[in-house]
């Protein structure tokens, strides 16, 4: 029997890309999905396509309709909205609040809604869609970098704080996944992260081995943890891979 077997499971920025996936894994294990998305059309197409549930609207708005359509609980957040978010230090305030909104804000909204009922239960599964900018870095794109790795620290937060109080909490960690955010992610993503891109649906059977095993952190391309072990013990190679990296990037005319 599937560990979500009926479970009451929302995943928000599940109109297309890594959301669509997961709803989609979701409901093919035998749970109950809320699609959530910005675009009212495309949530009501995926809902419609795995006998889903469409709510509509901002992530960080919908925990109360989602509850309700799905009888009265969740037992499943999939905080997966993001905004690509590219730029340097110079970007616009309103881009840099853009980002903290969407990549950090709607999973600590979500959160603050949750947890009452889930504490009470003493069971709850928090999945939060991070990414590798998360542990690593991505050229190009300050705002998302730094905005995930708020989103990743949240994730870890949550974890340490209430897993002995039953919450599971799981944090997604692709390099570059075929979806829309690989397209808008331009030259810099062209250069770094299409060379191993994966399909959504990998994402999506990364998270399921984490959930069998119960495992926080969910490495869909498992190099990443080398990356991230070096960048823990000799940051000043890190840097200067990375920088490597940017000039490369620069010198295409990016």
């Amino acid at each position: 029997m599937s560990t979500v077997q009926g479970a009451a499971v929302v995943v928000t920025g599940a109109g297309g890309g890594i959301g669509a996936a997961l709803a989609r894994r979701f409901a093919a294990e035998g749970a109950r999905v809320v699609v959530n998305d910005l675009d009212p059309a495309r949530t009501r197409a995926i809902a419609d396509e795995i006998d889903g549930l469409a709510v509509p609207g901002d992530a960080s708005a919908v925990v109360e309709e989602a509850r309700d359509a799905l009888g009265g609980a969740v037992d499943v957040w999939c905080a997966n909205a993001g905004l690509a978010s590219p730029g340097d230090a110079f970007a616009d305030e309103e881009v840099w609040a853009a980002a903290w909104d969407v990549n950090v804000m709607a999973h600590v909204r979500a959160a603050r809604a949750l947890l009452p009922d889930w504490l009470e239960r003493g069971t709850g599964r928090f999945v939060s869609t991070v990414s590798a900018a998360g542990l690593l870095t991505m050229v190009g794109a300050a705002p998302y970098s730094v905005s995930k790795h708020g989103a990743y620290a949240f994730a870890e937060w949550l974890s340490l704080t209430y897993r002995h109080r039953g919450l599971q909490v799981h944090a997604i960690c692709p390099q570059g996944v075929r979806t829309d955010m690989l397209t808008a992610a331009g030259s810099a993503g062209e250069l770094v992260l299409a060379p191993t891109a994966i399909e959504p649906e990998d994402v999506a059977d990364a998270l399921f081995d984490a959930i069998d095993a119960d495992r926080f952190l969910v490495l869909p391309h498992p190099e990443v943890a080398g990356y991230y072990r070096t960048r823990a013990t000799d940051p000043e190679r890190w840097l200067g891979t990375m920088n490597h990296i940017q000039q490369k990037w620069e010198g295409t005319g990016a």
